[in-house]
């Protein structure tokens, strides 16, 4: 879903290029308006990579919260979508790895053993782009976060937009509000109800995830469209407080205007973090091991023109102490924190917790041991 919304706001980008000059001062003002840097990435040594035809990583993030903060106020809820995108112009290859928001990793900033997606509310882009790279051990050049709410916003700049309800529903007490099936022309408003309800469809997030690709592409044949020339201005004051990045009007500029990163855009492949289903602590997690955090990272750094190095990190070592989760055994208990996990001079404590009582048992490190729910062990 953020990948299509993000597509549909460099939309923009193509106006630029067929209606000439005065919207191109406007369109650099509006998009250096989102810029906001982070202390792992350099503006510099980053736009030298793309000016270079170098291979780049950018770290996607969606967030269902309110409008985007700067500072202290960015930490508002978790953010809903985590991928890896590379973009390697002489192999003519995108990738896009997403990463479920519920896997077990350790947040960067709070040590906290959590949810990945939970690195956001604690840190907003510094904390996510921190966990995740060191997670799969590889390097982000780019992150570009996207808020749910600026759908609403984008939606309205272009008049609204033309789906087909698959089916009637009525979810009003979960925001999902009111649709009979058929044809429908959506504001703001109704779209973000249109591609926010699930617990009405039959198909879940999968159907979820197919209303939002109706939303997001009727957005962008919108933006392409000369009647978006008329609301050009409100097009792109939805932008404020809708994207954030540290991509500069001028890298995205440079990439457009390069046929070897255009042809790398159109050549997309899509991959997951697989993870094993389990509860922790009553609550559902993604639990990778870690054959499967090799394969990723080994396929990430390839496509950045980096050799493969073997993983070392918080959750291979978790996983080694949990390792009967994953041969089959019939053990059912998991320390979801261990002194051994954290490595040599860890601050934590030494004594180590391996047994559960009722599910969970309040470890020495602030931590919890748990079992896993369900037929998928970890």
């Amino acid at each position: 879903m953020w990948r299509f919304l993000i597509f549909a706001i460099l939309g923009i980008l193509f106006l630029v290029a067929a209606y000439g000059f005065r919207f191109f001062a406007e369109t650099k003002t509006a998009i250096n308006g989102t810029y906001s840097n982070v202390t792992q990435t350099s503006a510099k040594a980053n736009s030298k990579l793309i000016k270079e035809e170098k291979p780049i990583s950018i770290l996607l993030l969606g967030t269902d919260t309110g409008a985007l903060g700067r500072g202290a106020s960015w930490g508002k809820g978790n953010s809903d979508s985590i991928e890896v995108v590379t973009i390697n112009p002489k192999k003519h290859k995108t990738t896009i790895t997403s990463i479920p928001r519920d896997t077990l990793a350790k947040i960067s900033g709070t040590g906290d053993v959590a949810k990945i997606n939970s690195a956001y509310a604690s840190g907003g882009e510094e904390s996510t782009l921190k966990t995740v790279q060191k997670l799969l051990n590889i390097k982000i050049n780019y992150y570009i976060t996207v808020n749910m709410n600026g759908l609403k916003k984008i939606v309205n700049a272009v008049g609204g937009v033309d789906v087909t309800v698959p089916f009637s529903w009525s979810d009003p007490s979960h925001d999902g509000g009111t649709f009979t099936k058929g044809k429908a022309h959506l504001n703001g408003t109704r779209a973000l109800q249109f591609a926010r309800m699930r617990y009405e469809d039959p198909k879940g997030d999968y159907g979820r995830q197919q209303r939002q690709q109706q939303v997001i592409k009727a957005i962008v044949k919108s933006l392409l469209s000369a009647k978006t020339l008329t609301s050009y201005e409100s097009v792109l004051s939805s932008l404020k407080g809708s994207l954030k990045m540290n991509l500069t009007f001028d890298d995205l500029i440079t990439m457009a205007q390069n046929s070897d990163y255009r042809k790398a855009a159109s050549n997309i492949k899509k991959y997951t973090l697989q993870g094993n289903d389990a509860t922790i602590d009553g609550a559902s997690y993604q639990v990778a091991s870690t054959s499967a955090l090799q394969k990723t990272s080994n396929r990430i750094r390839k496509q950045l023109g980096k050799s493969q190095e073997t993983l070392s990190n918080f959750n291979t070592r978790l996983n080694a102490i949990n390792s009967s989760f994953f041969n089959g055994t019939t053990t059912t208990y998991y320390t979801s924190s261990s002194s051994a996990a954290y490595g040599t001079g860890a601050a934590e404590s030494t004594t180590d917790s391996t047994t559960a009582t009722n599910g969970t048992d309040t470890s020495p490190y602030g931590g919890t041991s748990s079992y896993y729910g369900g037929s998928t062990g970890y």
